[in-house]
């Protein structure tokens, strides 16, 4: 690919440059015996999750669990009101050197300044460490940050960059320039050549970042590489290659598992190389928002799933049942635990309604059916837990308030919310490959982030990533006022008092954002507001809302705007006082230019009833404060003019111009403090403080508010037997709605409340981790074993072994160890081995008798004919069709670990809900969920090599015909799986292999005549 870097005055453009290298990622070098040997010691070792290994001393014995506690305990009580004076002093030194380069560093040239990165470069290769590159590297960037974004890092952010090289977490107040801060360390760990991955929230947030602070390490002469959603495995392959890439939680930990699930092998120029493959291996990570995604989604673990069975009439049956029931009286809720419970009526109404005996008959197995039917009518509400988009139910992420593109619930969930709203139910899932965030990011050799909001989380960081949480002091002095909370006692009341306090700063001309927590409550509260006649803007998860999130964040900070959001606005956006003016007139550039250079998208599927509809740019005419003159008209159209002429008409892909008009908020003059109205409090203290931190944002003036009521689901969810006397007391029921309540056991139930949430949902993602600890070391083991299969150009080594060890099973199976040699049944065991393959037609209990007079010789002729078995074999096909049999094998090996591992999946599914009732018998669960996992694993690892080998032995080439391969080959052609370019099962070349199931039919291939 060529790079083309154009600028001119009027329009700044950007470009990432890029390259078309491949990059192929070695397979792991650890074996499978340390990872079983570790859970054997697990299941009888007691677990100190978070405690450091000292020396054996009483006194240092000690120190772990005070370390812990004082964790716990400043997580609780201290950091709250630390302003980070003391890492202020810890770094000054550091920071004092980095400034003394500065002087030298502006007197270099552009040239000059860009060489430094071959010179540290260099020193890296030599054996220099970072730590001794840090200061003047520091400095290098901190001087490209001046003469290309005009910004230059405050002393705050280089300490701020300092604590992330060092593997921790910074807690950086909002407005202070986190997403600058990380270019310092991305820039220092990209110098080894490894590779560093910059992670966001979402899509929108990781493209800023790129194109804006990503001008930075461009500049200085590193490749930056950005990760967007439909982007095919070559493009993404580019981009991971890149010194430092820009990627979403999810795309990252999607293609991690994408890369476990590749098939597909293409020649070029001669050479082998794996096609589907995108990632290299791990190095640096920088998390922005780390507390949203290791600590807010690591509740939930990645899954790709593949369909399974075609949808059911069931749902819509199951679904009719559900309405026709009442609550309390059919079945019961438990909103905590979001589970329902069918009450003995409920049965009995619903095997009378369905006409069957017994609902949990595992013919017919309706109880799932008509649970999961009144948990989506139960707990998954329409326009707070989901929205409807077409024919589609599309789940609303409850900490972000983003719509979650293409995920699903599982286990039959997804299709009851579609039968309960009488949409087409799409087809069941089963689950293919699953990881959860802990034990996908405990990956990287290294690992660091940054947050406003981290500090109440320090123990959880320090026991599951043993990442410390260090705050970073703010650049000015944090002068937003945080009112006390107003408790009403029915929601009318509150939104009454939201509604008047939304005026009153209304009319004092203050901007004002509106947190709500979900999209039913925005867009309730844009009515009364309508009604009331106060002009504002909507951010929420509905899509005409989504696709203008940029421009209503970044003109908030106006005067009088009112903004009303869900937790859309609560990260990565900085409210800027006065708006934003630059950024208006980039958008109205991005309005004329973007229709003329886009070229119209291809290859997006749509209906055929109706056509795909047609992207505009158009800005509302409301945004914009005046009309621009003739003038001004003149020379935006000029610019575009010229930005066409450039690039060509209609030839640039959305992304890419997006890239090159490269449009970013900066701040203006402050004309007043942003009020932040809160409508709810959140389960987790941190969100609520993310919302706060839109306001007082670099010493700027600013407030917040939260309004309340003994109604809100934490309060009625978890608030306690205090809150329901309050709520039930008939002093109470008299108040008048619009009146306030204050009470001191009001306040302690509120927080008692919160930290009940939090510590429940930190036992949710604790018990997520343990059990998925278990199978992190079992999922290592077939993946790295994937892997060998996948990019190894010979397979006869892993082959043998399986001939060897399956030799091993049949021999124990048989005859067994202890066995003395006149009790040996050696017909049998010729039997089973003949079944097996077919080549062994000559063994006889004599010619075993003769050559082997005890059970280790036996064994060593069984493994010796195995290895012959498998050579002949090879041999045999090789003639007939060279190259065959590498292809054979590759095949036979990725679809039995593949087709094994998804069973395997599904088996502790089942065991980790079994194991939960042996609690019930004094047995722990964890303990139990162990031993059966590792005994499953044993057993799958067996049965896959045994079907590999004896696919082999028995397999026959089978000669084709020129035009069935014609045929082949265009249907492999037109191929494209997990939304990247991919194999659809079909393999690419005129070769077809029918893969052996579990009773391990006869394999045949089709080969080249």
């Amino acid at each position: 690919m060529v790079a083309v870097a154009t600028s001119f005055e009027s329009l700044p453009l950007n470009y990432i440059c890029s390259s078309t290298t491949t990059f192929r990622r070695p397979p792991a070098s650890r074996r499978w015996e340390p990872f079983l040997q570790k859970q054997l010691m697990d299941e009888t070792t007691p677990r100190l999750t978070g405690l450091r290994t000292r020396r054996p001393s009483s006194l240092f014995l000690c120190r772990p669990v005070m370390a812990s506690l004082g964790g716990l305990l400043g997580g609780m009580f201290l950091k709250g009101t630390d302003t980070g004076e003391s890492t202020r002093k810890l770094y000054s030194q550091n920071v004092s050197l980095i400034n003394s380069f500065e002087s030298k560093m502006s007197t270099l040239s552009d040239s000059e300044l860009r060489e430094k990165t071959s010179f540290f470069k260099e020193r890296v290769r030599l054996g220099d460490s970072l730590d001794s590159l840090l200061p003047e590297a520091f400095a290098v960037v901190r001087e490209a940050s001046k003469r290309v974004l005009g910004l230059r890092p405050f002393d705050v952010q280089l300490i701020g960059g300092m604590v992330l090289h060092k593997g921790e977490i910074a807690e950086m107040r909002t407005g202070e320039g986190k997403t600058l801060v990380a270019v310092l360390p991305a820039y220092l760990n990209a110098l080894t050549g490894k590779g560093v991955h910059v992670v966001t929230v979402n899509d929108y947030l990781a493209r800023r970042d790129c194109e804006w602070v990503g001008q930075v390490p461009r500049f200085l002469g590193l490749k930056v590489g950005l990760i967007q959603q439909n982007m095919t495995s070559e493009q993404r392959r580019e981009n991971y290659l890149s010194d430092i890439t820009y990627v979403t939680n999810s795309e990252l930990g999607f293609d991690y598992l994408r890369d476990n699930l590749a098939t597909e092998i293409y020649s070029s120029s001669g050479l082998q190389s794996v096609d589907e493959l995108v990632l290299r291996g791990f190095n640096y990570c920088v998390i922005d928002e780390v507390d949203s995604i290791l600590i807010d989604e690591a509740r939930t673990p990645l899954i790709i799933s593949g369909p399974a069975e075609k949808p059911s009439e069931r749902y819509y049956k199951a679904a009719k049942i559900a309405a026709a029931f009442e609550r309390d009286i059919h079945y019961t809720v438990d909103e905590r635990q979001k589970t329902v419970l069918l009450t003995e009526q409920g049965y009995a109404d619903a095997e009378e309604i369905l006409d069957v005996k017994d609902l949990y008959d595992p013919r017919e197995q309706w109880a799932s059916y008509v649970l999961n039917a009144i948990k989506a009518k139960e707990l998954f509400l329409k326009d707070v837990n989901y929205i409807i988009r077409g024919k589609e139910v599309l789940i609303v992420d409850e900490f972000t308030g983003r719509v979650m593109q293409g995920r699903r619930w599982s286990d039959g969930l997804h299709q009851a919310v579609e039968a309960k709203e009488s949409l087409p139910i799409q087809n069941e899932t089963v689950t293919l490959a699953s990881i959860s965030y802990q034990n996908f990011f405990l990956q990287f050799p290294k690992l660091c982030g940054m947050t406003g909001t981290a500090a109440t989380e320090s123990a959880e960081f320090e026991s599951i990533y043993k990442l410390k949480v260090t705050i970073v002091p703010t650049n000015k002095a944090m002068i937003r006022k945080d009112e006390s909370d107003v408790v009403f006692r029915a929601t009318t009341g509150k939104w009454r008092a939201v509604l008047v306090e939304i005026s009153r700063m209304h009319k004092t001309g203050r901007p004002v954002l509106v947190g709500t927590t979900s999209v039913e409550q925005s867009d309730a509260l844009s009515e009364q507001l309508r009604e009331a006649g106060i002009p504002h803007e909507v951010l929420n998860a509905k899509p005409e809302n989504v696709e203008r999130e940029a421009e209503i964040v970044a003109q908030s900070g106006r005067l009088a705007a009112v903004t009303i959001a869900t937790n859309m606005a609560g990260r990565g956006t900085d409210i800027i006082l006065g708006g934003n003016a630059e950024f208006m007139a980039r958008l109205k550039l991005r309005e004329i230019l973007m229709p003329r250079v886009v070229k119209p998208a291809e290859g997006v599927f749509v209906s055929v009833k109706k056509p795909p509809p047609k992207k505009t740019w158009k800005v509302n005419e409301n945004l914009f404060p005046c009309t621009l003159s003739k003038e001004i008209t003149k020379l935006a159209e000029e610019a575009v003019q010229l930005a066409v002429d450039t690039w060509g008409q209609k030839s640039l892909t959305e992304l890419e111009a997006e890239e090159r008009l490269s449009y970013s908020c900066e701040k203006v003059v402050s004309a007043g403090g942003l009020h932040v109205v809160g409508t709810e409090r959140h389960e987790s203290r941190r969100i609520d403080n993310q919302l706060r931190g839109r306001t007082g944002r670099q010493g700027d003036p600013g407030s917040s508010r939260f309004f309340l009521s003994l109604e809100d689901n934490i309060f009625r969810i978890f608030g306690g037997d205090r809150i329901q006397v309050l709520s039930l007391d008939e002093n109470m029921l008299v108040l008048i709605e619009d009146l306030p309540i204050e009470s001191k056991i009001l306040t302690k139930a509120l927080d008692e409340a919160q930290r009940k949430v939090e510590n429940y949902f930190f036992d949710i993602r604790k018990q997520l981790f343990e059990y998925d600890e278990v199978l992190n070391s079992q999922r290592d083991r077939v993946y790295t074993e994937r892997r060998r299969a996948l990019e190894s150009d010979n397979l006869q080594s892993l082959l043998i072994e399986y001939a060897e060890l399956t030799m091993d099973d049949i021999l124990e199976a048989n005859i067994g160890r202890d066995a003395p040699r006149e009790n040996w049944d050696l017909e049998k065991l010729i039997l089973k081995l003949q079944q097996y393959c077919y080549l062994l037609n000559d063994l006889t209990p004599d010619l075993l008798a003769s050559k082997c007079s005890s059970y280790e010789e036996l064994r060593d002729y069984l493994h010796l004919r195995g290895r012959e078995a498998y050579l002949q074999k090879k041999d045999t096909v090789e003639k007939q069709a060279p190259g065959l049999m590498k292809e054979a094998e590759r095949f036979l090996v990725l679809s039995n670990i593949d087709r094994l591992w998804k069973e395997h999946l599904q088996a502790l599914k089942f065991v980790q809900q079994a194991v939960g009732l042996r609690g019930y018998a004094q047995r722990d669960p964890l303990i139990e969920y162990k031993l059966e996992g590792y005994n499953l694993f044993i057993e799958m690892m067996a049965q896959i090599r045994r079907n590999v080998i004896y696919s082999v032995y028995q397999f026959q080439p089978v000669l084709v015909k020129d035009e069935e391969q014609r045929q082949q080959r265009k249907k492999s052609g037109n191929s494209v799986a997990n939304g990247r370019g991919g194999s659809d099962g079909n393999d690419p070349d005129p070769v077809g292999i029918v893969d052996s199931s579990s009773s391990t039919p006869v394999a045949r291939s089709q080969a080249t005549s």
